[in-house]
């Protein structure tokens, strides 16, 4: 794993240049999240926030005390104001750092991190096809509304494989998704009706939507970059990402009438929690409970 050309870089070096057994210690930090096969961008948030805290205080975070670390946290919020997410990186990294060197009950010690029960941000189907033909180039419209036709998160999105669209069976194989599982989703027919036009102009070699060297997936950034450009071109005044798209895929399901474990499969979520909060964002009209018997002789 590499860190090379980044700020990540720089911290856990001064970390390891300064600090007495930092280095060591974040060797097996490494060594316990690659055999938990841990994404990299996990690695690289603990380990520079662990970094941090080791260089606040000239000493490797397993050393200190409770109200140490408890007193450096609040000082994260209220005398430097680092954002929400900077302090839940810090605590989970350092939960993380404890349970490496077998250190739970320190782990347990860190500030609890409440989720906030916030709702997502939907777009209207009118607002989608709004979105969709406001890019001038076919691939930056084709990637918009494929992303939302299949609900792929923006990971799935970027490493589809032409390989991975199957038009007989009108699937999709997402490899390898969230939690490193895969899946099948439903290909759109619309979708693979435009399918051949977009393959014939943009002439991708690999991946479905590559970037400027051929055979290479397209970047994040370049990704975001298309539906940033996208939106001002619309009336649409919501705060819309990519993943915007895929909560109204779930949503649109919803009211169209698709039972709520379809989505959960289709999202790919392990738990079905996570797709219930669908069901307090979608317009789905409430049916009057009646006998299943009343029915059973009811005329076709």
């Amino acid at each position: 794993m590499s860190f090379k050309k980044s700020n990540y870089y720089t911290v856990v070096q001064q970390a390891s240049d300064t600090v007495p057994g930092f280095k060591q210690a974040y060797h097996q930090f490494i060594e316990r999240a690659t055999l938990e096969q841990n994404s990299k961008s996990m690695v690289l948030n603990y380990g520079r926030c662990v970094a941090q805290v080791a260089l606040h205080f000239g000493m490797v975070p397993h050393k200190l005390t409770t109200d140490e670390l408890n007193t450096y946290l609040y000082r994260l919020c209220v005398h430097e104001g680092k954002s929400e997410g900077y302090f839940k990186q810090a605590v989970y990294g350092l939960r993380y750092w404890f349970r490496v060197f077998g250190m739970k009950e320190m782990a347990l010690r860190m500030p609890p991190i409440k989720k906030k029960q916030t709702l997502p941000e939907v777009l209207s189907k009118q607002e989608c096809r709004e979105l969709f033909k406001a890019p001038r180039m076919l691939k930056h419209r084709f990637l918009l509304a494929f992303a939302y036709s299949a609900g792929l998160r923006m990971n799935e999105l970027r490493l589809l494989k032409l390989c991975d669209i199957d038009t007989h069976r009108m699937q999709i194989h997402v490899r390898m998704g969230k939690g490193k599982k895969d899946r099948y989703v439903v290909l759109s027919k619309l979708i693979a009706d435009k399918l051949p036009r977009y393959l014939n102009e943009v002439k991708p070699k690999t991946y479905l939507f590559e970037g400027l060297t051929p055979g290479e997936p397209m970047g994040e950034r370049s990704i975001q970059y298309v539906i940033n450009e996208a939106v001002p071109k619309t009336s649409i005044q919501k705060n819309v990402s990519m993943h915007t798209l895929r909560h109204s895929f779930a949503t649109h399901l919803l009211e169209d009438g698709i039972d709520i474990y379809s989505i959960q499969r289709l999202l790919g979520h392990s738990h079905i929690q996570t797709t219930i909060i669908y069901l307090h964002i979608a317009r789905v009209k409430s049916q009057l409970a009646h006998s299943p018997f009343d029915s059973l002789y009811q005329r076709a």
